[in-house]
């Protein structure tokens, strides 16, 4: 079978017929090889840590980029104090747990981090527990929940994980933010299932825009079925307080699970999942991957536990933040692009056909700026864009350098709204 690499992508590459996974993996490289010589790259080096500005390149190659590619939002990799709490943390404990926290590898870190994340929500008769990544936290969680009786009700632009989670059970999808569509699902699903689970995120990862939160839960009580909001991008940034996007919906307590990872605004490694304490101990004792892998490291939890509290000990943060989103998409509105309906921290500018979405890629590239070029499968065919994730450490001057290059490459390629 012969691909077309000028036209590929790479779901192209998943499942090739007649192919074995070498020969997969033979043409599939020979794919990357075209995509580098043709100047897209993937998987850069980066050479310093998260920041507005990095150090990036190859083996033999560095130059310093003003970056969009992390969503480190409040700059807390970089904090001093959660610098500090990582470092002790390696001081009093070591450098990992050396066992699953069934047998051995369970320790008071871990339950001061389950304690302060289910408080920080104000969930403090719930319970929380811990996963080594965001990703298995929704992975694990819907594995365990959910089998061949029940069904996930999931909007269709939930992230990768959620999809994942759903390989054992039934699962439908209803169209991104489609109330009716929602209500007609959980309506003909009523008596069919014996667990109705509606899952949808707080933030949407690729368009930046929010869920109706409080009009889906309505709809999931009504039809006596469950809500599971992850809300990555949310916490931190939105709500009054910073504890996202149910904060202000005052359905902190009500919302049956709520997932998220430490990676984004909390700037470590991680994920939870917060609800009833039965459940959590269900999730706890029964998920694979909390029975049979290692659980977070000290320096880890540590440096999370500070993170959490500079949430509401260094609120400027978050101003910050918020003045760099507005100034920043009503300079892109100003020049004509399409940031579609974000209201959050991630900023895409929507551009369709996905190779001249490469292409300008490339060229923010060349003018100093890294960026993700977003192409299907990651969003559908004629939905390509580049994809940005706005910081509290980006200076004004970052953000100036990077909409006069977005002028330049209009310009030149013509990607502003017609």
């Amino acid at each position: 079978m012969k691909i077309n690499f000028s036209t590929a992508t790479f779901k192209d590459f998943e499942n090739i017929p007649g192919m074995n996974m070498m020969e997969r993996a033979d043409i599939y490289y020979d794919f990357l090889e075209f995509m580098k010589n043709n100047g897209h790259r993937y998987r850069l080096q980066n050479k310093t840590g998260c920041g507005s500005v990095m150090k990036v390149g190859t083996e033999d190659t560095t130059k310093e980029f003003i970056s969009f590619v992390t969503s480190d939002y409040l700059g807390f990799t970089q904090h001093p104090k959660v610098k500090q709490a990582a470092i002790e943390g390696i001081e009093k404990y070591g450098t990992g747990t050396a066992a699953t926290p069934l047998i051995g590898g369970y320790y008071s870190y871990h339950r001061d981090l389950e304690a302060k994340i289910s408080s920080f929500f104000g969930r403090t008769q719930e319970e929380a527990v811990i996963f080594t990544t965001g990703y298995t936290t929704n992975s694990a969680t819907l594995q365990i929940l959910l089998q061949k009786e029940d069904i996930a009700i999931i909007d269709m632009a939930v992230h990768a994980s959620v999809y994942e989670g759903c390989i054992l059970t039934n699962r439908k999808t209803f169209p991104h933010n489609n109330l009716e569509a929602l209500e007609h699902i959980l309506k003909s699903s009523e008596n069919q299932f014996r667990t109705k689970l509606v899952v949808i995120d707080g933030v949407y990862s690729q368009d930046g825009d929010i869920a109706p939160i409080e009009e889906i839960y309505k709809l999931v009580k009504k039809y006596n079925a469950y809500l599971m909001v992850d809300d990555v991008h949310g916490v931190g940034i939105l709500g009054k307080t910073g504890r996202g996007t149910i904060e202000n919906t005052g359905l902190l307590n009500k919302i049956d699970i709520i997932t998220g990872t430490f990676s984004k605004t909390f700037g470590n490694l991680g994920g939870y999942v917060i609800t009833n304490r039965t459940l959590a101990n269900y999730i706890r004792f029964q998920s694979r991957q909390q029975i049979f892998s290692a659980t977070t490291p000290p320096s880890t939890a540590t440096g999370i536990i500070k993170a959490i509290e500079l949430i509401d000990e260094e609120p400027h943060w978050r101003t910050k933040l918020w003045e760099n989103i507005n100034y920043f998409k009503k300079g892109l509105d100003d020049l004509g692009l399409n940031t579609g309906t974000t209201c959050s921290a991630v900023i895409p500018v929507k551009i369709g056909d996905p190779h001249i979405t490469g292409d300008a890629g490339k060229m923010l590239l060349d003018r100093g700026i890294y960026t993700n070029p977003i192409i299907y499968p990651a969003v559908a065919r004629k939905d390509a864009r580049i994809r940005m994730s706005m910081t509290a450490t980006h200076e004004r001057d970052h953000l100036d350098k990077t909409l006069n290059a977005f002028e330049d490459i209009n310009k030149k390629l013509h990607i502003a709204k017609k």
